[in-house]
């Protein structure tokens, strides 16, 4: 299974604007149980969507990212495009419904960073 690329505030920025395609982030922390879920199933649309990047930044110890994007409900997941970010992208937790948000939020205009 596939394993989710982690960003921490050093990074984070200069990443993400290097990759070309789709990117997801997730925010998450260790505690948090919708979170473990979630990276599962995160690592398996992974494993069956390889062109998709998705990064991890742990929310508690990335404070600074945390605040950034107005991270209130873990888990968050944020969609970037060629390395522009894109929309938050709130979805059910299944593969069908993770693709269906992502058609969807691209049919539909940027927007700004929170």
């Amino acid at each position: 299974m596939s394993s989710l690329e982690s960003l921490n505030t050093h990074n984070f920025h200069h990443v993400l604007e290097e990759v070309s395609g789709v990117s997801l982030v997730f925010f998450t922390h260790t505690l948090c149980s919708s979170c473990r879920a979630w990276k599962q199933l995160l690592q398996t649309y992974s494993a069956s969507h390889p062109a998709i990047r998705i990064f991890e930044v742990d929310a508690e110890t990335e404070m600074a990212l945390t605040n950034e994007f107005e991270v209130f409900h873990l888990p968050a997941l944020f969609l970037y495009k060629d390395g522009r970010y894109h929309a938050p992208l709130q979805s059910m937790a299944s593969l069908e419904a993770i693709d269906q948000a992502i058609t969807h939020l691209f049919s539909k205009p940027a927007e700004e960073l929170p």
